[in-house]
């Protein structure tokens, strides 16, 4: 409904956007911003342009899919059922694409300045300092989705050394991540390929693919699991991941290393790529044991369903969960054992043994963003919650407060933030 609503702000008066990252559920709203009559532009670094350019047209199209299958089989509460932006759209939010440096501060509207450090989330993922320009400056910091440490391919979060208000993402706060997701990865490849079974892995096309492609090849290297036939199955996923092996300027020492001794370290032995509907659904007449990773990443749609509503009745199968499972997702009904999941119309019988591996998560848990809060040089005035659900937000708030002694609260739905130095 708040997506349909008009935005809470007249779009005419705002300067500019700055974006963080790519992730849908910080970019998605901009084709129907655009549509409502923003016309500035929308900053960003060049790794988040060229996920947004992939992104951005896909979110589209799957709703100008959605409404035109309401409209044909008449379960839409709208006559006639419409998208809330279409394709048209999402290529006029794209114009306005603005990508620009890290380390290279650069004026976004009049007396504002930002600043682009690496967040270590996804390929061109940023944190952002805004510095107002005023009687006195003052300095916005906002963490965006903050990545981990010694993860493959990308860089190390950065630290920012100074901020008069922070905005904290809080989406692991009240959790630390398992130490070494590459050996439970490993033992969950090996016992499914013991049981002749077929390992699906609904991942996220950014970021989350690529590393689990990157474990899976180091595992064959060192001869931790058997060469499997392992299938991507995301055109989406296999355009990500083309994107990420050519941004060499955001790649890791590792990845340097690899690709530099000829390596080819998002690529396992027995990899095949899915591109096209044929493809995809000639994985479902193999056997196994074979692994097939395929979008989306909490099981709300994509292919991987389909891989699903066909493997999750059969006891070899197994199905590993890479990442964060959000309330009412599928995702989340296989994490906490449902019996029977709901997939095109249908209740498939879950017979399949479900496991989660947290470790693999791109987002950095509550150690990591102490470690990355003791960068500050003196505490914020304020340092406001987001990106978190509840119970996370404020076992996050409650530490902060404890261990540093900051002023620290969970935002509040309408919430104004006064900004003001120190």
């Amino acid at each position: 409904l708040r997506n349909w609503a008009a935005p809470p702000l007249d779009v005419h008066r705002l300067d500019a956007v700055v974006l963080s990252h790519a992730h849908l559920d910080h970019t998605g709203y901009l084709p129907a911003l655009v549509k409502h009559g923003f016309k500035g532009p929308i900053y960003c670094t060049a790794g988040t342009a060229d996920l947004a350019r992939i992104l951005l047209p896909d979110s589209a199209h799957l709703q100008e899919e959605a409404a035109a299958r309401a409209n044909r089989r008449g379960y839409s509460k709208h006559r006639p059922a419409l998208p809330l932006y279409t394709v048209a759209d999402a290529e006029a939010a794209l114009e306005r694409l603005t990508p620009r440096l890290y380390h290279r501060p650069f004026e976004a509207a009049p007396g504002l300045e930002i600043t682009y450090r690496y967040a270590g989330h996804i390929l061109g993922s940023a944190t952002v300092t805004a510095t107002f320009d005023g009687k006195t400056a003052a300095t916005l910091a906002f963490s965006g989705d903050l990545g981990r440490w010694n993860q493959p391919v990308l860089p190390d979060p950065e630290f920012i050394s100074q901020a008069d208000v922070l905005l904290l993402e809080s989406t692991y706060g009240d959790r630390i991540h398992a130490a070494d997701p590459e050996a439970e990865l490993a033992r969950v490849v090996r016992e499914t390929a013991e049981r002749g079974g077929v390992l699906i892995i609904p991942a996220f096309a950014v970021g989350r693919t690529q590393e689990i492609l990157w474990h899976l090849k180091r595992l064959e290297d060192h001869q931790a699991i058997p060469r499997l036939p392992v299938y991507l199955d995301s055109p989406m996923a296999i355009d990500v991941t083309d994107l990420y092996r050519r941004h060499a300027d955001e790649h890791d020492k590792q990845m340097r290393r690899a690709l530099a001794a000829g390596d080819h370290p998002l690529t396992p032995s027995q990899l095949t790529l899915a591109h096209t509907p044929e493809e995809s659904k000639a994985i479902n007449a193999l056997s196994g044991p074979i692994v097939i990773v395929s979008a989306s990443g909490m099981a709300t749609g994509g292919r991987v369903l389909h891989h699903l509503a066909r493997r999750l009745p059969e006891r070899r199968t197994t199905v590993l969960l890479v990442g964060f499972q959000a309330a009412g997702t599928r995702g989340r009904s296989l994490q906490e054992g449902a019996k029977t999941v709901r997939m095109f119309g249908q209740d498939v019988p879950v017979r399949a043994r479900i496991e989660t591996l947290d470790g693999l998560s791109a987002h950095a848990d509550r150690e990591e963003i102490l470690r990355w809060l003791h960068g500050f040089e003196q505490p914020p005035t304020e340092t406001v919650l987001v990106h978190g659900e509840a119970g996370a937000a404020a076992h996050l708030a409650d530490t902060i407060h404890r261990t540093l002694g900051w002023s620290v609260h969970s935002a509040q739905d309408g919430e104004r933030v006064e900004i003001r130095q120190a």
